[in-house]
């Protein structure tokens, strides 16, 4: 076909030159060689190639291209070897009917957006609670990717633009083969202790998994936390606050951490819901009411609303519900063998690429996941041995960077008080700003108080109150669709003309 088109034959031979050839033959922009090779928009341009080689010499009916595109491009080999057809230099390119064109359109699109999506920025949504205050329930996000460096997708086959499910079936939208080795692009900036940061939280996976169940990295579920170590710190727990290398974590103005409290009220009276809810932005599935004792417990509370609360006459105390040390163990506190809670813990080294610690029956849970899962090393332990790739280890030198991710709301989040430590190459993006607020609280059939408007378009980060740019979006928006009928309209004179 090559021959055919006024090629030559070794031309079709050679990697990455015989698509730039091909797309001279199917008269296609070379760029379009790119597309080929990222990962998810491929398996969009693929097909497309397909059909415009077909077209090309003059395979056009609607079996034509079902038989291209359901032989993933073997029927091309057919008509190769079987068929005498000529070779259509000039061809239109324009869609022959408003389906054909529709189809074109929608490809289009959906290979901008994956490529949007994929490396520049992607939007999220807040399910959770985990940084209320912060980030609340029904924010809808815009990450971006470049700020920590774009990763490219490791898993290659998968649906555009959905993360880890099909919408509506309820099946996984992804094969776990094959797959590609972690890469990431240079970023604008590094992970810093205060940064709210997407994540693939890492030890997402389904109850005893298998090669055909286990969630690839990419595929995990998408967390989001704040950082609060960062490689080579070593962090702990006191009372509540975080402390890295002995001094405590001074956390961004606009940080609301929040902390579980005991309330109780003179005679055991009732609080006003309108004035929790209102003055202080406490919905009712944050308290619960002990009718044994009439006390209130609030499941989330920042300092600054205990102090509000502590003024109010109809309140006799307000007492914060921090776990002492060693007084209150929890087992579920990693790494585990510890007598720690999520109030108190550590220290706790966060490993670093490059760096080495001794390993020891001591110090081997902090560290087994990472030696094990993240870095795909054979670990056994024989008595008092550890054995590493078959070689007897007293110490690890480690490949890859970590990072400790916890919530604001400290008595209500699943982070790495649980389950540790969060690896570089699950780290997706930094959020940038809120493009839409939704109150999960008020129905649908008031919208209009639904929306929570001063949050819309305010950014994640910064110091100080957000600022909504909201009028800002507006005015430009408006500019914008002003402008482009101004344009169709002169457009229109002058094909008149």
């Amino acid at each position: 076909m090559y021959k055919k088109a006024g090629r030559q034959a070794w031309e079709a031979a050679i990697p990455i030159y015989n698509a730039i050839i091909l797309m001279k033959i199917i008269n296609r922009p070379k760029w379009w060689v790119i597309l080929l090779f990222i990962p998810i928009v491929n398996l969009i341009m693929f097909p497309v190639v397909w059909v415009e080689t077909l077209r090309s010499f003059g395979k056009n009916t609607t079996l034509d291209t079902a038989l291209g595109v359901l032989t993933l491009g073997l029927y091309i080999y057919y008509i190769n070897y079987t068929q005498d057809v000529k070779y259509i230099e000039n061809r239109s390119l324009h869609p022959k009917n408003k389906t054909a064109d529709t189809v074109s359109s929608l490809l289009f699109a959906v290979v901008v957006a994956t490529i949007v999506h994929t490396y520049v920025m992607q939007p999220f949504t807040i399910p959770t609670g985990s940084l209320e205050k912060t980030l609340l329930v029904g924010d809808f996000l815009f990450v971006s990717k470049n700020h920590y460096g774009a990763r490219t997708p490791m898993t290659t086959v998968a649906m555009p633009m959905v993360h880890d499910t099909i919408p509506g079936l309820k099946t996984k939208s992804y094969l776990n083969r094959p797959q590609l080795p972690y890469f990431r692009f240079p970023g604008f900036e590094p992970i810093e202790k205060n940064d709210i940061v997407v994540f693939n939280w890492p030890v997402d996976t389904i109850p005893n998994a298998t090669e055909s169940n286990f969630k690839p990295i990419d595929k995990k579920t998408n967390y989001v936390k704040r950082c609060v170590g960062t490689p080579g710190d070593n962090l702990s727990f006191i009372d509540g606050d975080a402390y890295i290398n002995g001094k405590k974590l001074i956390l961004s103005d606009r940080a609301r951490v929040q902390y579980s409290y005991r309330v109780t009220t003179v005679n055991g009276s009732m609080l006003d819901p309108n004035y929790l809810t209102k003055e202080l932005k406490i919905y009712p599935d944050d308290i619960g009411f002990n009718q044994n004792d009439n006390s209130y417990f609030f499941i989330s509370l920042t300092d600054e609303n205990a102090a509000i609360l502590k003024k109010n006459p109809a309140v006799e105390s307000v007492t914060k519900l921090i776990a002492k040390a060693e007084e209150h163990p929890d087992p579920r506190i990693f790494p585990y063998t510890k007598k720690w809670n999520q109030d108190n813990f550590g220290p706790i080294y966060i490993p670093q690429a490059g760096k080495t610690v001794k390993l020891d029956k001591e110090s081997l849970p902090f560290y087994r996941t990472i030696i094990k899962e993240y870095e795909k090393n054979d670990l056994k332990v024989e008595g008092d041995k550890i054995i590493i790739n078959g070689q007897v280890a007293d110490s690890y030198t480690f490949k890859q960077d970590y990072y400790y991710m916890v919530g604001d709301n400290r008595h209500n989040s699943l982070d790495s008080r649980y389950w540790g430590f969060v690896p570089a190459d699950h780290i997706v993006g930094k959020p940038v700003f809120i493009w839409m607020s939704l109150d999960p609280y008020t129905p649908w059939s008031k919208a209009i108080d639904k929306i929570r408007w001063e949050r819309l378009f305010t950014t994640v980060g910064g110091s100080g109150e957000p600022v909504s740019y909201f009028s800002i979006f507006v005015l430009l928006m408006a500019g914008y669709f002003i402008a482009n009928f101004f344009i169709r309209r002169k457009k229109k004179k002058l094909d008149r003309y």
